[in-house]
């Protein structure tokens, strides 16, 4: 299960319903796919640009679609480039992945038995077990004080730079939260190359949601 999988069922309730906002979602999944690229060691950030280091695949088409984007790329461009061109269409590929692999099924339905409806609740009726493990990941690293590994802390930055937390730990204390998983993005249990990567996701997640809410709320 990569990052992108991970993010996407904790968006998304059991009946198949996104319970979170779509910009930051999309923002978030467009950073998953840089994430994951880094964790396997494609890519760095070097001057501030994403630079590709290894051009292999890695057997993830989502992933290696990115790379290739990337690497096709006329120059290195920063992050932030990288993070809006890649939320495109990323979501609904996503999903297309967990019904074809039957995590969620797909329900098509309508609003007012007029407005088309479409639903991604879980496939046997429950939380999938790879969205129980994630939350269990997380919930464990923001309760403790210890090192985190290097998938959850990842994890836990992408969480908190879509504002994703306040979902996953609603019945936490939130200035306990946003404390903890800063500490955790922070934290040196991941190499260098992939502290930067994940410090530079983060702040492009941010600033692409803001700059897309306003410039809808203004247009």
């Amino acid at each position: 299960m990569n990052l992108l999988e991970e993010l996407l069922l904790l968006a998304y309730d059991d009946e198949g319903r996104k319970i979170h906002d779509s910009t930051r979602l999309d923002f978030g999944l467009g950073g998953a796919l840089l994430l994951e690229l880094a964790l396997s060691g494609r890519i760095d950030v070097a001057d501030k640009k994403v630079v590709v280091v290894d051009a292999s695949p890695t057997g993830d088409p989502l992933v290696d679609d990115a790379l290739t984007r990337i690497g096709d790329d006329a120059r290195p461009r920063k992050p932030g480039h990288w993070v809006s061109k890649l939320a495109k269409g990323t979501r609904q590929r996503v999903l297309d992945h967990l019904v074809s692999a039957e995590i969620l099924r797909v329900e098509h339905g309508t609003v007012l038995w007029i407005f088309p409806k479409t639903t991604y609740p879980a496939a046997y009726g429950t939380e999938p077990a790879a969205e129980t493990d994630a939350r269990q990941r997380m919930r464990g690293a923001v309760l403790s004080d210890g090192a985190v590994d290097v998938r959850t802390s990842a994890l836990c930055a992408l969480v908190a730079a879509t504002e994703l937390d306040r979902k996953v730990f609603a019945d936490l204390d939130r200035r306990r939260v946003k404390a903890r998983l800063k500490q955790i993005s922070d934290g040196d249990w991941a190499s260098a190359a992939v502290r930067r990567a994940i410090q530079d996701v983060q702040t492009a997640i941010m600033a692409g949601a803001v700059a897309a809410t306003t410039v809808a709320a203004t247009g």
